[in-house]
């Protein structure tokens, strides 16, 4: 791996205007007296934070985008919980420029005031709720004290880093996918053709901008997706797709919900001649898949059955052949 270079910039968001705002009065510097704080103004809502990886001998043209799931930013991809490279590494080793996202309103993508600008507050997930979301361990098995928690089986998520990982959570806010696609639209718009990694939220934000944008997303690799369009048209050139799903969903009711949904639309997919391949990893023999199949003690593995999947849909040589 030798990189050209390092980047980050910002797709997306609009201006907007804030008015009829109180004038506070606050210290902000140490040391310092309180001064007053007019927020009457003008700023920017609705962009994403990009942050480019570019080789000096990519593997392909045609770069990875990285989109994470809700609640969480580009650090998914970056290191496991337990300290084991993540997946960008991984990537890049493989010799594939990456784009790493934080969406709109995550991380480095900053927040906009509300009620002003976001109709409603931020949600905070709890990790009591994240215990059995991300199916960790059953409903009840979510205990303060981590001594006493309560895994699957054979989990194959860093349990004992479960509380290091809440570390990287973000407030999110619902209803905001008309934003967050108009700025997953940019981003292409500087791309160009490009695969799509996505992880559950950014996962059904993969199976859109496929519909909506076939000229431009070569691939689409959805890891364990929380949603798929339904109010679009099949366009007549579809890119291949790959949908990974995890372990233990006999044990949550709203991931089969979840999952029904991606399934009807992988199967009208099909029906219109694309190439979707699902992996549902127990079936494969392979047990003990959290949500967070890129945390998983097992990611290394995943991540070269996904990368020789891209080679072979996209006719690449094998890098281990190429020089």
């Amino acid at each position: 791996m030798y990189l050209k270079e390092i980047r980050s910039f910002f797709v997306g968001g609009n201006p907007v205007t804030l008015r009829r705002q109180p004038v506070l009065r606050q210290r902000l510097a140490q040391g310092a007296t309180e001064r007053h704080i007019n927020m009457n103004g003008d700023i920017m809502t609705g962009q994403m934070y990009v942050q480019a990886f570019i080789q000096r001998n990519p593997c392909s043209d045609i770069p990875v985008l990285l989109w994470h799931g809700g609640g969480m930013t580009g650090v998914n991809w970056e290191t496991t919980p337990d300290g084991r490279p993540g997946w960008l590494q991984g990537l890049l080793n493989d010799g594939w420029n990456v784009y790493v996202c934080d969406a709109v309103e995550r991380g480095r993508a900053g927040w906009s005031p509300y009620p002003e600008v976001w109709s409603q507050p931020p949600l905070f997930r709890t990790k009591n709720e994240a215990w059995q979301m991300f199916r960790i361990g059953p409903t009840d098995g979510y205990h303060t004290d981590p001594l006493r928690r309560r895994a699957f089986p054979g989990s194959r998520f860093p349990v004992a880093d479960f509380d290091y990982f809440a570390c990287q959570w973000v407030p999110r806010w619902s209803g905001h996918e008309t934003i967050t696609t108009a700025a997953y639209e940019a981003l292409l718009d500087i791309t160009g053709p490009a695969i799509v990694i996505g992880h559950s939220q950014g996962g059904g934000f993969a199976l859109r901008l496929a519909m909506q944008r076939p000229e431009d997303v070569q691939a689409v690799v959805a890891l364990e997706p929380s949603g798929a369009p339904d109010d679009l048209l099949i366009p007549r050139l579809c890119p291949p797709h790959l949908v990974l799903w995890g372990d233990h969903f006999s044990e949550h009711a709203i991931w089969r919900d979840y999952r029904g949904t991606v399934a009807k639309h992988c199967s009208q997919l099909r029906l219109a001649g694309a190439r979707v391949d699902e992996r549902d990893l127990p079936e494969l023999d392979i047990h003990g898949n959290s949500h967070f199949l890129m945390l998983d003690n097992n990611s290394d593995m995943l991540l070269a059955g996904i990368t020789a999947w891209l080679r072979s849909r996209l006719s690449l040589p094998d890098r281990g052949t190429d020089g």
